[in-house]
């Protein structure tokens, strides 16, 4: 799960497979314009600060998933804000934790390698909450990173009172505006890094799995979430029935009673989380959607590399 976040800035050819990926020699790019900025920002904090909530507010649109659950975000996501002066990527992480399965090693792994490559850092902090042991062993650890600035933000303003140094509300816009204008006075000078409009280089079809377990993660155990892979086998329009897409899915979990847990009571649980994450699919692509949603036992997958592997999470 090795990440570049940077991509090229001349054109040389590039394999980079972390999230900078699709921005390679092949892809169109704008002219050279003056005074433009364009770069990369990375948000951390300890899991459940609202950093995916913060990315998907400055961009305008949903491209990470949420939860109240912690330690959601399981890949490195990009988001693209568009201004006439700037393109600002931001790129959301999984939160640093110290981890305990193989899983979260690869994902504090996953972190620590984008840190090192972004153009700034927005550290996230909850107004709400008081300043725990986890926030000063972040703090810690950015001290240490070179090259990158640290920007303090602090995070979901409206369920507390708290001026700081740039006290934010995802919810309610609370100085979105201000963030950005901070953040983009970091960027190095460029050339827009992808086209305009484009608000996030994620495939659809890993987009559609992170959907589905947003939905899984609604209606289960606060345990369970951990023990949760999405991975969309097959996806694609059905060729007799024009606006039809079919995506077939499967979830995966670690133990026998893990799947009882998420079918439920003859079924119930597993219908409601396909609708749910149904209509979520279809505001995504556009278009009606067939979703087939099985679950499937993969024991210990946190744990062992070969799954891990099988299920998209790289060393």
């Amino acid at each position: 799960m090795g990440v570049q976040p940077k991509p090229p800035r001349t054109g040389a050819a590039t394999t980079a497979t972390g999230p900078a990926a699709a921005v390679t020699a092949s892809s169109p790019r704008p002219a050279e314009q003056p005074g433009f900025r364009s770069g990369f920002a990375c948000f951390v904090g300890r899991p459940n600060v609202g950093k995916s909530t913060l990315m998907n507010a400055l961009v305008g649109t949903k491209v990470a998933i949420t939860s109240s659950r912690p330690q959601t975000t399981r890949r490195a996501i990009r988001g693209i804000v568009h201004r006439g002066d700037a393109q600002l990527i931001i790129v959301d992480t999984p939160g640093l934790h110290r981890p305990r399965t193989l899983l979260g090693e690869r994902l504090d792994s996953l972190v620590r390698s984008t840190l090192t490559e972004v153009d700034v850092i927005g550290f996230c902090l909850p107004a709400p909450d008081r300043i725990g042991p986890g926030d000063k062993y972040l703090a810690a650890e950015l001290a240490v990173i070179k090259g990158a600035p640290v920007v303090g933000i602090v995070t979901k303003t409206d369920l507390g009172d708290w001026a700081g140094v740039v006290p934010v509300s995802a919810t309610t816009g609370f100085q979105l505006d201000v963030l950005t204008d901070v953040l983009v006075a970091h960027l190095p000078p460029g050339r827009p890094l992808y086209t305009d409009g484009e608000l996030t280089d994620e495939p659809e079809q890993i987009l559609v799995a992170e959907l589905i377990r947003e939905a899984v993660l609604e209606g289960v155990r606060d345990e369970l979430p951990h023990s949760i892979a999405v991975v969309v086998e097959e996806m694609g329009p059905r060729p007799d029935q024009d606006g039809l897409t079919d995506v077939h899915a499967f979830m995966y979990v670690e133990r026998p009673s893990q799947k009882a847990i998420v079918i439920g009571a003859k079924g119930a649980r597993l219908k409601e989380v396909g609708t749910r994450a149904r209509q979520q699919i279809e505001a995504l692509l556009g278009t009606r959607v067939y979703l087939d949603l099985r679950v499937k036992v993969a024991k210990d997958w946190q744990r062992d590399p070969k799954q891990l592997r099988r299920l998209g999470f790289y060393d």
